[in-house]
């Protein structure tokens, strides 16, 4: 246990930036051939049938829009910066890889046990949800302006989030999200945390 929590040497490598760069670059190679659309984001049939196993990894990079690139970009940028700078750059690439790599190989599973072999599964959300519960872990009593209007600290913010996805998920609202991934990323975030640090989330998001 003491080698699985041994810490990455501490540096800041402004890694969120990259990861942005990263997914734009990849936003505007799909914006010109949409084909590539197909390589990257994750389809349970092409990967059974075809071993396309990268989309695990490049799922996270690939993005459905211009509006869906903008708002994931945006929440990386705000929550990401301020996290990686509190783990580390290596910390914080080891967590976001991990747990958006887990999120999509755990929604691969559940669309091909129900049987829903042409989903192409696309975004850094699943990821995102396990930085925002980092962020709402590090920082409890940061505020956040919901809407830019509507002032929440963190952990109301992540906890209500989460508890929306579940919601959504039981009952089909907004059937073209994918609600499970979302909760895949918030889930294994959690399970990093208590693995990795040692620490529980819930402390620190309820204040007991």
């Amino acid at each position: 246990m003491s080698s699985i929590r041994k810490p990455f040497r501490y540096r800041y490598d402004n890694t969120v930036l990259y990861i942005i760069g990263i997914n734009v670059l990849v936003y505007i190679i799909q914006w010109m051939n949409s084909s590539v659309t197909g390589y990257l984001a994750l389809n349970p049939r092409l990967i059974i049938q075809y071993g396309f196993y990268w989309q695990f990894v490049t799922y996270m990079f690939a993005h459905g829009g211009i509006s869906h690139i903008l708002f994931n970009m945006l929440a990386l940028f705000i929550f990401g910066v301020q996290v990686e700078r509190r783990m580390g750059s290596k910390e914080f690439l080891a967590y976001y890889l991990s747990t958006g790599i887990l999120a999509g190989l755990l929604s691969f599973l559940i669309y091909w046990a129900t049987g829903s072999y042409g989903v192409f599964l696309m975004g850094a959300s699943g990821a995102l949800f396990a930085v925002q519960l980092a962020y709402a872990t590090f920082f409890p009593d940061s505020v956040i302006y919901l809407w830019g209007i509507l002032p929440l600290k963190a952990p109301i913010m992540v906890l209500g989030f989460t508890a929306l996805e579940l919601f959504s998920s039981v009952t089909g609202f907004r059937s073209g999200v994918a609600h499970l991934t979302h909760l895949a990323g918030f889930a294994f975030g959690w399970i990093y945390f208590l693995i990795r640090f040692g620490a529980n989330p819930w402390k620190y998001l309820t204040g007991k």
